[in-house]
């Protein structure tokens, strides 16, 4: 699933270690954490409507005391509506992430037939554009974060 440029060396595929990285040095005495971390991926997929074998990635962490799936939703659907456009309708499906708990995937309505079924959201109405979720407990732990 990765396009490797020799045995060593491999195109990035996605840009979770950042948020890794920053989780592990963060300084939480100075507060809430709350990050992006965006960047060119590649992988291995086929050139379709929906797809590319490269694309631009946006991830965000926020941790902090009192933090919900709600707010994570409420977040998700300001993004969509402004990257994808006000009239888009959006809906979060249970998914699985192996450092999220729990883990969603988010669709939102076609942007060619408005949600009534074609080629491009293959005859669904949605297209899949993220997943999301909270950060799973073991990675806060494994992070030295309470």
């Amino acid at each position: 699933d990765t396009f490797y440029v020799n045995p060593e060396n491999l195109l990035r595929t996605q840009t979770s270690p950042v948020q890794a990285r920053t989780l592990e040095k963060y300084d939480f005495s100075k507060g809430p954490l709350s990050m992006i971390s965006p960047g060119k991926v590649y992988r291995r997929d086929d050139d379709d409507a929906t797809h590319s074998h490269q694309f631009n990635q946006l991830e965000g962490l926020v941790i902090d005391k009192n933090v919900t799936m709600a707010d994570l939703k409420g977040t998700l659907e300001l993004t969509a509506k402004h990257v994808f456009g006000q009239d888009r309708r959006t809906r979060l499906r249970p998914s699985f992430f192996p450092f999220t708990e729990p883990s969603v995937e988010m669709d939102v309505s076609c942007f060619k037939c408005d949600g009534a079924g074609c080629a491009v959201c293959k005859y669904t109405g949605w297209i899949e554009v993220l997943g999301a979720g909270m950060v799973h407990p073991n990675v806060l732990e494994n992070a030295g974060v309470d």
